[in-house]
């Protein structure tokens, strides 16, 4: 009978410090939730609004020499590492349909250390798709990009006028 008492003793005991943990772990959770919520979300993915990204020269996957940034309307940044930017292919390949954009005017840069199969056969019809280290590659640096998934519109001069992280806030390109 003391053996089973001792016993109830320690499981009681492991429960009450798992609590105390769990409590723990959940005022942490609500420091860093507010933490988040503080973070400026209208900062810039990258070079800003009015900003000229530096000339790259880049090949794409289907061995297509690509200069930039003149030239190119709408340029976007996936990583094979990111949870979000699955999401968000429907959505940038939405966009440039509707602008009606032209395969050689939009570029979709993955940046990847892997296979990127997947990303390549969703977005290889609408953009020209080449692959980047995910730090140091030539059109990143270019755009000094600092997240991902971003989008940038350019202008035919291959100045910025608009980026963001979400392809449905960017504006209507105005095709000349």
């Amino acid at each position: 009978m003391t053996l089973l008492a001792a016993a109830v003793i320690f499981v009681g005991c492991l429960c009450l410090l798992d609590l105390l943990l769990t409590f723990g772990v959940l005022r942490r959770l609500r420091e860093h939730a507010t933490l988040l919520a503080a973070m400026p979300t209208d900062q810039p993915p990258g070079l800003a609004t009015g900003e000229r990204p530096v000339p790259f020269v880049t090949v794409s996957t289907a061995g297509q020499a690509i200069s930039g940034p003149s030239g190119l309307r709408v340029v976007a940044f996936f990583s094979t590492s990111c949870s979000v930017c699955p999401g968000k292919i429907a959505p940038f390949l939405r966009y440039a349909q509707s602008a009606g954009l032209h395969q050689d005017r939009v570029l979709a840069v993955i940046a990847t250390e892997t296979e990127a199969s997947d990303y390549l056969a969703e977005l290889s019809d609408a953009a020209s798709v080449c692959l980047e280290q995910p730090q140091g590659g030539a059109v990143g640096k270019a755009f000094k990009l600092n997240g991902f998934p971003s989008f940038f519109l350019l202008d035919d001069d291959g100045v910025i006028v608009a980026s963001a992280f979400d392809p449905d806030s960017l504006p209507e390109p105005v095709i000349a």
